[in-house]
């Protein structure tokens, strides 16, 4: 074997280092839905992987990004396995690459001197898959790494375009064959009731422009973090754990493809589309049919020329051979089919200078830098302020005061800076120094290992009080009824709370100074007030907001310490001052090195410690009330994960019966793990238990431990 030459290497270093950041992007737009870069970065990032790889196929590797679409699936929701995988398009960048498109078309299509197509707008937003069975939606799921993806049904079902039912024909009779010109039925077969039928339609999620701007308006109300784009805000939207909050937001769809079907007969994407709206699916309107490569151009240039009046975002043009048969004879290669194509258009960029730069405290403590610019007009918006995301991408870019620089909007909606024009930068210009305390409260900021943020850890910080005050009154921590955020704006903008504690310190005569707040309205809230100081010590943990610590998490604490005392002078305790210097926090479920550090990192704050020492006083109660109903080895001390459908008991319920018996409950499956309680249709979390060879327990298994 001959030795690799020096240039290969450098290649090779370059394609690791590409799939490197694919990788770590891609996580961030498929399963966190906040991207550190733009679709056009990202395509460009991509576009030279595949352009190293085609010159250098030695280095391609079964893990390489070119040969999957998208990103694992996230293992909150249950897995979903495509049929027939989900697959992405090629990219075109230019005009000359959609007549290299054209090209290799007609060239595998030799009989074929002109080719039909059809050219639909490209979606922003969410590919997704919807199942019917005999015209019932049964499953609903996202494309996820294009062979699994994410079961969204419950959530899917409160997008008001999509039918939950597909309006059959019920006329008992098959259409004959249309004539020329004509639309064929698709489904003329699933007119008689008794065929067993399966369509699953294929489309995207988008939220429209109109409904995104009115929900950062009520969001910007409430204080909570705007969404950065359409895109963002339908994807998270749609993975909410809760389907009441999908329901809440102003999702839409349209449909473009179907996957595994029975009984269906359909020749082309054209009648595909005609059909599928005669079903009440929502398809767009926009699509046209085109025949020969200069017609499709000209359609994209339209498309790129209207694309600020459209209702919607998208960021380019799909562009498919229309006939299925001729799809079919194209075939496909590992991640996408040779027959369709995605023209995307460039981001619109201008230049300005940046004026300042200044650091934002986000309702968590995060600080975000950004830059303040000279009013520059992008896409119709005049810019005055563009996000510079975090520490990490502002010493990538090195943007400083004074410097040129050029902005787009990301996804066309968030100001962002794409370059600092090197050339123009003043010569006594210095690296921007970010601060070292933070400028709401001056309190220290901290970095946790493996993150890009930096946040404010102060439990009393005014940039984060009023939204802090809004969780620590929430149902699922200290459930002070009437305390909302219009009250908590109102306490801190009064001056009234400066932390939670000041919340059982508030009387009837400061009370009666708020807007609509009278004699009924003053005592229900003082009574709720009082209510709460007897909150279990669980529910108290959960609103103290520590980073990382939830509600589940919480429970497990205030298991394992009883009393806040405990878990307080455990943390401030030195690691190598315990016996076998290893940290006591990590013995508990679901605490890793990440989250371990971040109870420490809280506890360590003065002012924190000061409030736990004013709702002390306050009579808010500071232990434990688990009640263990039988010392039974079988759930002492145990941690149980429940899987699937459980029918006897709801999942909370059971949770509970296991807490009350001294047991623990995770939500996750680990080596810490005890049983693991597999209901019907059990995921991952069963397939991961069986290969780390913990113990599985129906439900009637678990129900007969109870009984005995």
């Amino acid at each position: 074997m001959k030795p690799e030459q020096p240039q290969q290497k450098s290649v090779q270093a370059e394609i690791i280092e590409l799939r490197e950041q694919i990788e770590r992007h891609s996580k961030l737009y498929y399963q966190k839905d906040s991207p550190e870069i733009s679709d056009w970065e990202f395509d460009q990032l991509f576009k030279r992987l595949l352009e190293l790889e085609a010159q250098y196929p030695q280095f391609v590797t079964p893990d390489s990004p070119s040969q999957r679409v998208g990103a694992a699936p996230s293992l909150e929701f249950k897995q979903v396995t495509h049929r027939i995988p989900m697959q992405s398009l090629q990219n075109a960048m230019s005009e000359a690459e959609l007549v290299a498109f054209d090209e290799r078309v007609r060239k595998a299509l030799e009989k074929h001197k002109e080719i039909t197509y059809v050219v639909e707008p490209k979606f922003d937003g969410l590919s997704a898959s919807l199942t019917y069975e005999n015209g019932l939606l049964t499953v609903a799921a996202t494309r996820g790494d294009g062979s699994t993806g994410e079961d969204v049904t419950a959530n899917v079902r409160t997008i008001k375009s999509i039918p939950l039912r597909l309006d059959f024909k019920k006329n008992g009779k098959r259409r004959p064959e249309p004539a020329s010109g004509q639309t064929l039925d698709l489904f003329a077969d699933l007119e008689d009731e008794q065929v067993e039928s399966i369509l699953e339609i294929r489309g995207e999620i988008f939220m429209p422009i109109e409904g995104f701007n009115a929900l950062n308006e009520a969001r910007a109300a409430k204080n909570e973090p705007l969404f950065a784009n359409p895109r963002n805000a339908a994807a998270g939207a749609l993975r909410q754990l809760d389907p009441k909050v999908t329901a809440s937001r102003p999702l839409d769809f349209s449909a473009y493809a179907i996957g595994e079907s029975k009984g269906i007969d359909v020749n082309s994407q054209w009648e595909l589309l005609a059909s599928l709206k005669e079903l009440g699916m929502p398809v767009s309107a926009l699509a046209r049919k085109a025949i020969g490569i200069a017609a499709v151009i000209e359609i994209c240039r339209e498309f790129a020329q209207k694309r600020d009046l459209l209702s919607f975002d998208i960021d380019g043009v799909v562009i498919k051979v229309d006939s299925f048969g001729l799809q079919a004879e194209l075939g496909e290669i590992s991640r996408s089919p040779r027959w369709a194509i995605a023209f995307k258009f460039p981001p619109r960029r201008e230049t300005t200078q940046v004026v300042g730069i200044t650091e934002q405290v986000g309702r968590t403590g995060i600080l975000t830098p950004v830059a303040e610019l000279a009013p520059v007009r992008v896409s119709g918006v005049v810019i005055t302020r563009a996000t510079l995301h975090n520490e990490d991408e502002l010493r990538r870019k090195d943007v400083r005061i004074g410097d040129t620089v050029e902005v787009q909007r990301a996804g066309d909606v968030i100001p962002e800076i794409v370059r600092v024009i090197l050339e123009k930068r003043p010569q006594d210009s210095q690296p921007f120094v970010l601060a070292t305390q933070c400028p709401s409260c001056q309190g220290p900021i901290v970095r946790s290992e493996g993150e890009s943020a930096r946040r404010c850890i102060n439990a009393s910080c005014p940039a984060q009080l009023k939204e802090h005050l809004t969780h620590f009154a929430s149902k699922r921590a200290m459930d002070i009824e009437n305390l909302g955020s219009a009250l908590a704006d109102q306490l801190v903008d009064k001056g009234l709370v400066r932390n939670v504690a000041d919340i059982f310190y508030l009387t009837y005569e400061q009370l009666l100074t708020l807007e609509g707040f009278a004699d009924k309205s003053a005592t229900n809230v003082l009574a709720s007030i009082d209510a709460a100081k007897q909150r279990p010590l669980a529910r108290l943990i959960t609103g103290l907001g520590i980073k990382g610590v939830g509600e589940t998490l919480a429970r497990a604490l205030a298991a394992e310490f009883h009393t806040m005392e405990a878990l307080e002078q455990t943390a401030l305790t030195p690691i190598e001052a315990n016996a076998n210097a290893q940290d006591p926090l990590l013995n508990i479920t679901d605490v890793g090195q990440v989250i371990a550090q971040s109870i420490r990192d809280w506890f360590a704050q003065d002012s924190n410690r000061a409030v736990l020492t004013l709702l002390r006083d306050a009579g808010v109660r500071m232990d434990s009330d688990v009640s263990i109903i039988q010392q039974d080895g079988r759930f002492l001390g145990k941690t149980f994960v429940f899987t699937g459908t459980l029918t006897k008991f709801g999942r909370k319920e059971a949770e509970e019966l296991v807490r009350q018996r001294g047991g623990k409950t995770s939500s996750s499956v680990s080596q810490k793990t005890d049983y693991v309680v597999a209901g019907t249709e059990a995921g991952s979390k069963k397939t991961k238990a069986e290969n780390l060879g913990i113990t599985i327990l129906s439900e009637q298994e678990f129900f007969d431990m109870l009984k005995n």
